[in-house]
């Protein structure tokens, strides 16, 4: 009996061969392909982020102007924990310190005012687009134009609040020459000027863009309310607080919680519209630490480069609780979800 060959062709059509084994990678494809698209945003967030945070952790226990020897080795000396010390006494740091308290609980005025123009803003009637671009149009603009513009806003001699003073209280009189002059009961208030009201004008205009902020959070969120529910509690009678306060506002947590944290890190990292507009004084009654810390180290009279990374240090420990409390509210409200 001869014994025919079987050809590599009858060999593929009757069935598949043995298979070859797989590598770790092409085992594993599914799990590293999320970090590999991740991986270059990490990258750069572990240079620009990551490592100079430590970096200021390590100048902050040295006493250092910036500068280097003719070796190119740093003038740095070893005063390990001076600096920190130096702010127990420093009454402009406990200065800068109560004004980010002020901005923290100030800014939180955000939230709801956000959340109510929103609300008001979420109907459909006419030209309601025209009144979302309105209500939209300081967030696209910069915290500079932002202090730039309220800082013309409260000029005592030409802008708004001095015109609308001198229209209340001021009154004009012709002298015997014949030129109108303006004669004030009390003259105009200058607010950027005045030590205890200039911080509240700072916070005030930075609120004009938070405000934005949230509310653009918010109109998401309603637009992801379910309609179900709404006309379910309309059945049973809801309306108006109750509406709101049982059915719209749990909906409402996600953009909630995100506006909180966003407002509080805002409150805590406020420097843009203080370097514009009141450069921290007058007298700096209008510091605040990230402004101090500025204003120590790397401004054209600051050269405390130990000194100025204590109080990055101290920023950055103060938001690190806030961020380690949302992030776990986060995780045990994601776990709670499951």
């Amino acid at each position: 009996m001869a014994v025919v060959g079987v050809s590599s062709e009858s060999r593929t059509l009757t069935g598949p061969g043995p298979s070859r084994p797989r590598g770790w990678f092409h085992k594993n494809r599914m799990a590293i392909a999320p970090w590999l698209f991740v991986a270059p945003a990490l990258l750069f967030f572990a240079v620009y982020v990551i490592i100079p945070i430590f970096q200021s952790i390590a100048i902050s226990f040295y006493e250092w102007n910036g500068l280097y020897d003719v070796n190119g080795e740093s003038t740095a000396q070893w005063v390990g924990f001076q600096n920190y010390i130096k702010l127990l006494d420093d009454s402009r740091f406990y200065i800068s310190l109560k004004n980010n308290l002020i901005w923290l609980v100030l800014y939180m005025l955000a939230v709801p005012v956000g959340l109510a123009i929103a609300l008001f803003l979420n109907q459909t009637v006419t030209g309601i687009r025209i009144y979302k671009s309105m209500f939209f149009f300081p967030f696209v603009i910069s915290q500079v134009v932002v202090g730039l513009i309220y800082g013309w806003f409260y000029n005592p001699d030409f802008g708004v609040v001095g015109s609308v003073w001198k229209a209340l209280f001021c009154e004009e009189v012709i002298n015997i020459v014949g030129n109108v002059t303006t004669k004030c009961s009390v003259s105009p208030p200058d607010i950027l000027a005045d030590e205890t009201w200039a911080t509240y004008g700072i916070i005030f205009a930075g609120l004009w863009p938070q405000i934005a902020y949230c509310m653009i959070l918010y109109l998401t969120g309603l637009n992801n309310v379910s309609p179900d529910q709404i006309e379910a509690a309309r059945l049973d009678g809801a309306r108006g607080f109750k509406m709101l306060r049982h059915v719209i506002l749990p909906q409402l947590g996600p953009a909630t919680f995100l506006a909180i944290v966003v407002t509080v890190i805002g409150a805590l990292r406020s420097f843009d519209m203080i370097a514009i507009m009141t450069r921290g004084g007058p007298y700096g009654s209008t510091n605040v630490l990230a402004y101090y810390m500025y204003e120590t180290a790397i401004s054209e009279y600051g050269d405390r480069y130990g000194y100025g990374s204590a109080i990055a240090t101290v920023l950055f420990l103060i938001m690190l609780v806030y961020i380690s409390y949302f992030l776990w509210k986060m995780y045990q409200d994601e776990k709670g979800g499951m």
